[in-house]
């Protein structure tokens, strides 16, 4: 989904927030996995937790945050799954 489909969906729709913040939450679990998937691979990590706890109520907060910090990088037709990643890489770096 782009950003300007998540937008969309969260205006437009009844539901539309509920939805959004569960789509996140989705994608924030999907990509540490996928991470962690690539780090088993051999992969270099680019996403340490460090022993912090990650909780799905965060993941909104950590999407938002990384669109204002540079509002200037991201497109509409950017998907939500990049700025989500390069949230928690910012956030929680290694």
């Amino acid at each position: 989904m782009t950003i300007r489909e998540m937008r969309t969906l969260e205006k437009k729709e009844k539901l539309g927030s509920t939805y959004t913040d569960y789509y996140l939450v989705g994608v924030m679990e999907g990509a540490v996995e996928a991470h962690n998937q690539a780090v088993r691979d051999g992969g270099k990590p680019s996403i340490c937790l460090n022993g912090r706890r990650l909780e799905p109520s965060m993941a909104k907060s950590l999407y938002t945050a990384e669109l204002k910090r540079n509002a200037d990088v991201y497109e509409a037709d950017f998907p939500v799954q990049l700025v989500l990643t390069n949230a928690l890489a910012t956030v929680y770096p290694c």
